[in-house]
């Protein structure tokens, strides 16, 4: 079987996209390559590793990279988590299969830590949804 190249992409690549990158590296097998961009780079989030770091996943040497063309081009499978990257992803080639799986951003919650936290665990079990969604399809195409 041929690899397959899925990139995730949201607003900043610092909360769910990030996350998304961490869940496909754990969960996919030897055929998936994954990357994680944004259509900005915000940086690393300190709870999106805290609460990735909890279920026994490090993403704190994932970069926060902005998106571009090369990117895109690389990737087989576009995985959209926010209406922004929806919306503002540059154009793919024709190749590139996107998917449009939406999650609010867990980095504009506000409240105490603890509230925090929980809103990026909850945020963490959404993505991790996703991805296992999509590498099942990813399967079941494979199968075909």
């Amino acid at each position: 079987m041929e690899t397959l190249r899925v990139m995730f992409l949201c607003t900043g690549n610092a909360c769910r996209s990030q996350m998304a990158e961490g869940w496909a590296r754990a969960l996919a097998g030897d055929n998936v390559e994954i990357k994680s961009a944004g259509i900005e780079a915000h940086g690393q989030n300190a709870h999106a590793i805290r609460v990735m770091s909890e279920v026994g996943i490090d993403i704190s040497r994932q970069q926060s990279i902005k998106v571009n063309g090369e990117m895109l081009e690389w990737a087989d499978l576009l995985v959209t988590l926010c209406d922004n990257a929806e919306e503002q992803c540059p154009l793919l080639s024709p190749h590139t299969i996107k998917v449009h799986l939406p999650l609010p951003d867990p980095a504009k919650m506000r409240g105490s830590e603890p509230q925090l936290l929980e809103e990026f665990r909850e945020s963490r079990e959404k993505v991790r949804q996703r991805v296992e969604f999509v590498l099942e399809q990813v399967a079941l195409e494979a199968a075909i």
